[in-house]
């Protein structure tokens, strides 16, 4: 691995989505569009360019709100960007998402073929995403974002997903969300974790240097640098089925919080079982500097506090004896929560859809997000467990069970059922600002 160095990233033209945490509490729009006129589509581009918030403007009057503008490969089609150019772009981009399926585990109910219209179809062309600290604050950044699409008939809205954040400041599960960030070189943004060494720039922002010295860059230069890759995924989540799992499996409820804890890595606080392994630590989970910094090897190596096969360790090894090296897979990752809570208590679900808007942000698609996807969620093997999936996010089909590490005896519970279904998808490129203005200004 290459050796921590400063490196001066060009804030002011990256996108802010690319490097700023989301707020928390927090409101967000995913907007989606299909481009049917050439001219209009790159009108788009110029009108976005403005529209966009730099990861410069930390000083927003708008505050910790910010719109950001991503584009599939069928969208730089679209705006006609030349075959030798999109040529330059990660293979798994050019393929997207739906592509990728079986290689993601999006089979069964998650396979394309069930996802939302127009998710995962060549119609999507541009993805709109506003991101705000409230919803008077969203509807604003929706409103600065409006004049760039508003009045083109040639580019068509086709889809639209609101997000909010939960009065328990959870997901549906009832976890707290949206507590480990990464340390980016250059970036000014302190990572949650203070004993992680900040990853380089090349990691998440194309035209940079990354943990091997490699520098990737879509060409022309104009176009791929400062932008990076954003992977954006509906996710399901079947919260009576989750529920009902932990009450079968459990003595009590006490017992019941305990196996959250095990198959989550973390207490529903947030507290993780690293730093408070026998009972839960509120104080702790609400505490942003304390609550993600901690390490595995040192004092747990066998995984009787953070068992190896939870969602956690295995999104985040750290520092914990695996195969491969962890900070070539290490991703930025985000989650915005839609649809309205299943009421406390219930266990059957009432049909409404609610769930997560996964958001991946990196510079390598394959060895970061497809690489967690595949080998650390919907496999074990990294670290010794056989055929194992992710309790949590895994592609269960009822044949694999959950373990966790005990002495004098392992507790194994029952065979998983699939807890989250994948409802659609897209991989997209984040243009720089530069690049937002390089896509206006091409000609035929």
């Amino acid at each position: 691995m290459s050796v921590h160095t400063d490196v001066a990233l060009e804030l002011d033209d990256i996108q802010r989505g690319v490097l700023s945490p989301r707020p928390t509490p927090y409101a967000a729009t995913y907007l989606a569009f299909r481009i049917d006129d050439r001219g209009d589509g790159r009108e788009l581009m110029r009108r976005a360019s403005a529209a966009v918030t730099s990861a410069a403007d930390s000083a927003s009057p708008l505050g910790e709100t910010w719109v950001s503008v991503a584009v599939t490969c069928r969208g730089l089609e679209a705006l006609g960007v030349p075959r030798a150019s999109l040529d330059t772009f990660a293979w798994e981009f050019r393929q997207g998402m739906a592509a990728r399926a079986k290689a993601l585990g999006d089979v069964g109910e998650s396979s394309p073929e069930h996802w939302e219209a127009p998710l995962g179809t060549p119609d999507v062309h541009v993805v709109f995403t506003a991101v705000a600290p409230d919803p008077a604050h969203l509807e604003a950044a929706v409103d600065r974002a409006r004049p760039a699409y508003d009045r083109l008939s040639g580019v068509t809205a086709i889809w639209r997903q609101d997000c909010y954040a939960l009065p328990t400041e959870t997901e549906h599960f009832g976890y707290r969300d949206g507590v480990s960030h990464p340390a980016v070189e250059g970036s000014g943004i302190p990572g949650s974790n203070q004993l992680e060494v900040p990853l380089k720039a090349g990691e998440f922002v194309l035209g940079y240097p990354d943990e091997i010295g490699g520098i990737q860059t879509p060409q022309p230069t104009r176009l791929g640098r400062n932008g990076s890759y954003a992977v954006f995924r509906k996710l399901h989540q079947n919260v009576g089925e989750f529920r009902r799992y932990l009450k079968d499996n459990s003595t009590g409820p006490q017992d019941e919080e305990l196996i959250a804890a095990k198959i989550m890595g973390r207490w529903r606080s947030g507290a993780p079982l690293a730093l408070a392994p026998q009972a839960d630590d509120p104080a702790l989970g609400a505490d942003p500097h304390r609550r993600n910094t901690f390490l595995y090897e040192s004092d747990d190596p066998a995984g009787f506090k953070t068992p190896g096969g939870c969602h956690i360790r295995r999104a985040n090894p750290r520092d914990a004896t695996v195969a491969g090296e962890v900070r070539l897979h290490r991703m930025i990752r985000r989650g915005a929560v839609y649809g309205p809570p299943l009421p406390n208590g219930a266990l059957e679900d009432d049909g409404a859809d609610r769930g997560l808007m996964f958001a991946f942000i990196g510079a390598h698609l394959g060895r970061q997000f497809e690489f967690v996807q595949s080998q650390w969620m919907n496999d074990g093997v990294f670290f010794g467990a056989n055929n194992a999936k992710d309790p949590v996010t895994g592609s269960h089909d009822g044949s694999t069970d959950f373990t966790i590490p005990r002495r004098p005896l392992r507790r194994r519970l029952a065979p998983l059922p699939r807890f989250v279904v994948t409802r659609g998808g897209e991989y997209c490129f984040l243009p720089s600002l530069t690049a937002l203005r390089w896509l206006g200004g091409l000609h035929d």
